[in-house]
């Protein structure tokens, strides 16, 4: 399957809320499987500078990839790019 990197910036009011960040992460996960059960996470990464988190995965196309940066827009993310 193809590897995608997932650069993530959450909103204000979420990036305010750091110490419920495990619980709103698995929310986001559970989400991702649900609708994207083919998706494979291979590593996550906490960031410092224009971007909050890095999520390396594999997806079986584009469309899923795309998918996977809706539900991160859909749970509170101000921007989430998925790159090839």
């Amino acid at each position: 399957m193809p590897t995608y990197v997932l650069m993530t910036k959450l909103a204000p009011e979420i990036a305010q809320r750091m110490k419920e960040r495990a619980t709103i992460g698995e929310e986001w996960r559970k989400k991702v499987k649900e609708l994207c059960p083919e998706v494979k996470f291979i590593c996550h990464y906490a960031l410092l500078g224009p971007y909050d988190f890095l999520d390396i995965y594999e997806a079986p196309n584009e469309e899923v990839a795309a998918k996977v940066s809706m539900i991160s827009l859909a749970m509170g993310a101000l921007k989430a790019e998925s790159w090839t």
